[in-house]
């Protein structure tokens, strides 16, 4: 690693963020953060541009002019830009040659597709870009040489455990010497594993979010206790790796030592282990394909008392079993699911709904609602628009169900 990579990390005050920003504090040499953006946290956001300097920052259009100001009153000339727009430019900007793609929710949609089409390497932890645009992404990564490189533990840990061709070019998958026959995606099973569906029912709020091995935001954390986080990214798996739903298999794995495997024909198992901790998968990606000092705990071999696999219960983890049926029906089907879940998921977080309302509310949404059929040369108008259109109805189930 020679040249100073110029890093953009679109969501840079939430948890992929802290551990981006750790990583690239700790590697100066190798790493210029030049860009970053908030939502929510904007004060956070202040401390960050304070310690890091970067030229330009994104937050949202209403909050242009007063951030620009706070940044100037703390003597940083930092050029501010706003909104989906905001973050679409920095995106594409010619300074920005590694753009981390962080940001929850289908927000994050227009920059990660936009990056691609500039033809940037990025990193990527934003779910909903392979979920709402799977092929249509990949697409663009092919068409503009753009490189795609996957931040989640499970999805990095696959492709650790893939053929350098496959890596390369994800079409090679299926050339029989390589001998890939399923991938294993690894779930802890969240904080509800050991409990009934009963118990589910009556879940608090700080319950649901309290996820027995990773620090994440409440969004994912929800996501994991519903297995939904599962679902979504067996659906990425699709796209990532260009398998079919059939060939991908989930496992619960509490340990969440194992982070994903590669079954090949042979009959080997290849796996990638390591420490709970997210800045793992992301050295490796950040470095790729070289390697670098991540900060993460080293695994301790010795402290291990044992590793269980555990077959999931798709009754009481309905959204996985949701996930599949979205994955065999089509894009707009997974769109669908997304947005639907993305709305219940906020409407338990604000005590309207139970939890495992949710899973009856995404079921209810994708086999209810009516949108045409879209195939990989869709553009993002199109994709956004049934975004909306789903959200639209979820917000009318919710109501009845408040």
């Amino acid at each position: 690693m020679v040249m100073t990579q110029r890093i953009a990390v679109l969501g840079a005050t939430g948890s992929i963020g802290d551990s981006t920003l750790a990583i690239l504090a700790a590697q100066p040499q190798h790493y210029d953060v030049y860009a970053l953006s908030g939502y929510h946290r904007l004060d956070k956001l202040l401390a960050l541009c304070q310690q890091f300097a970067p030229k330009r920052v994104s937050v949202p259009t209403a909050a242009v002019d007063d951030f620009a100001q706070r940044l100037s009153a703390a003597g940083l000339d930092i050029e501010v830009v706003g909104g989906a727009a905001g973050l679409v430019d920095i995106a594409t900007d010619t300074q920005t040659d590694t753009v981390v793609a962080a940001i929850v929710g289908a927000a994050g949609l227009p920059s990660t597709l936009a990056a691609a089409r500039a033809g940037k390497r990025i990193l990527l932890a934003n779910k909903e870009a392979l979920v709402m645009a799977g092929q249509v992404m990949i697409n663009a990564v092919k068409t503009h040489h753009a490189t795609l490189l996957p931040l989640d533990s499970e999805h990095n840990a696959i492709f650790q455990c893939l053929p350098l061709a496959i890596q390369q070019d994800n079409s090679q998958i299926h050339r029989p010497n390589h001998g890939v026959r399923q991938l294993w995606l690894t779930a802890s099973g969240g904080p509800f594993l050991q409990q009934s569906f009963t118990q589910m029912q009556q879940a608090s709020v700080a319950e649901a979010v309290k996820h027995p091995n990773w620090s994440m935001g409440k969004k994912i954390s929800v996501d994991s206790a519903t297995m939904m986080n599962k679902g979504l990214e067996l659906i990425e798996a699709c796209h990532l790796f260009d398998l079919p739903e059939n060939k991908i298999n989930v496992v619960i794995h509490p340990q969440s030592i194992i982070h994903s495997m590669v079954e090949y024909s042979d009959g080997s198992f290849l796996a990638q282990l390591g420490s709970p901790d997210m800045k793992t998968p992301i050295a490796h990606a950040l470095s790729y394909p070289d390697r670098i000092e991540s900060g993460s705990q080293p695994l301790d071999l010795f402290a291990l008392s044992g590793l269980e696999f555990i077959k999931p219960d798709l009754q009481k983890f309905a959204c996985l079993r949701l996930a599949r049926q979205a994955m065999q029906t089509g894009t707009h089907a997974t769109i669908i699911l997304n947005a639907a879940n993305e709305r219940a998921v906020a409407a338990f977080l604000e005590n309207h709904i139970r939890l495992t309302d949710i899973a009856d509310i995404n079921e209810q949404a994708l086999n209810e609602i009516q949108v045409p059929l879209l195939d990989e040369t869709a553009d993002i108008d199109e994709i956004l628009a049934i975004d909306n259109l789903a959200r639209q109805y979820t917000d009318k189930l919710v109501a009845k169900l408040a």
